[in-house]
Formats: C-alpha cells, structure tokens, sequence
C-alpha cells in the first residue's frame, strides 16, 4: 500500500501510542510480579521457531521505543539473532485481559560492542539487576550437561552492581516496526505500524488502525 493510500485508513502519529498504553498496562497489572515476563521468539538457523519467556528490562530510553532485555553470550539465541535478527514478543496482562505483539529486529549489545550508548545502557541493565541475576553470568555455559559441571561452580560470590558486567552479560535491544494490541473485555484489536517519513520533518511516524479483534 502507497503512504498516500495508508493515509486514507489509518491516522499517523508522531510518536507511538502503543508505548503509552503498554506503560499503562504495566501500571495497571504491577500487582502481578510476572506482568513483565514476555515470551520472546526468534528464528533457529534451520527456520523453525525458538521460543523463551524473558524479563522486560524496560525502554531503551525515556522518549525511546525500544524494548530491552538481557541474556548470556553463551546462549543459542545470540546465533539466531546473528543469523536473522527478526524477533517478535507475546505479552499478556491477565489483569487487564490485554495482548501485545511487538515485532522487529533485535541487536546484541556485548562487552566488545562500540556504540557508546548502547554501552552505557547494558553498564546499567547490569547494575539494576539483582545479586542473584548477576551471578548467573558467572555460571557454566548454559545448554551443557549439568553432570560434568564442577559443583562449585554454581556457588561463586554474585559480582556486585558497581562492579564491570561480566563478559557473557549481553543487552538484548528490539526495535519495533508493528504493535498490535488486543483488548478481550472490549473486543477491540489495534495495529501500529513503524513508518520512515523523511518528507514529514519527522524521520519516524507511526500509523495506528483499530482492525477486526
């Protein structure tokens, strides 16, 4: 469809809606400890689907549409997302009966990465996680058989929030290009689409739509 015609059907907003009302949500259902444990997908190398629940970290920054979230170096999906970066999140508030899907691209902030901000955000990702959260990054590589694992290894003392991230402690950073929302009690159904509008002044839009639930 032409922008022009995309015009026709759905309103362009200069910033995203789906974030106020995903923030909204958050508030809404922060009674539930699990209201911000998303479930992530990405695509294995051989094109079938992978599957992990994952905790939302929060927005890349304070007028920022990203989504972050944390992992191991050592983990399959930073191969996936090296092979294909396309990524979507199931995020359900049972409180509110409400359902988001985000998809886009995700980026893998490691220790070696360059951008200096993106640097900055995994230093605080880290800092903000708990003791226990950061001594995982220290365990034996995931996927391995526990078996063969020195007993010891699981019990080292957590690194502490002022201290460096350990090398295996990646930022995972999605940016998304389409929201949809879907609200059980009223049964309605909202689409938001990223759009790269240079001729607006703006080099970001976003379209919203309600569509059929």
């Amino acid at each position: 469809m032409a922008l022009a015609d995309a015009a026709a059907t759905a309103s362009k907003i200069a910033s995203p809606i789906w974030r106020s009302k995903l923030q909204a949500s958050l508030v809404s259902n922060k009674n539930l400890v699990y209201s911000r444990y998303v479930q992530l997908a990405t695509v294995k190398a051989d094109g079938r689907p992978a599957n992990r629940t994952v905790v939302f970290r929060g927005f890349l920054g304070d007028s920022d549409d990203a989504l972050t979230f944390v992992t191991d170096s050592r983990s399959r999906k930073i191969q996936e997302v090296a092979c294909n970066p396309a990524a979507e999140v199931a995020w359900y508030f049972p409180e509110t009966r409400e359902q988001y899907r985000i998809a886009g691209n995700l980026t893998i902030v490691d220790a070696a990465a360059g951008d200096s901000a993106l640097q900055a955000a995994r230093i605080r990702a880290w800092s903000a996680l708990s003791d226990a959260g950061r001594q995982q990054f220290g365990w034996p590589q995931p996927g391995l058989p526990r078996a063969q694992q020195d007993p010891t290894a699981w019990s080292g003392a957590a690194p502490g929030p002022q201290d460096p991230p350990l090398d295996t402690f990646c930022l995972m950073v999605l940016r998304p290009e389409e929201v949809e929302q879907v609200l059980l009690l009223s049964n309605e159904r909202y689409r938001y689409v990223r759009q790269e509008l240079q001729e607006s002044g703006s080099t970001v839009s976003w379209s919203e739509e309600s569509i059929n639930p």
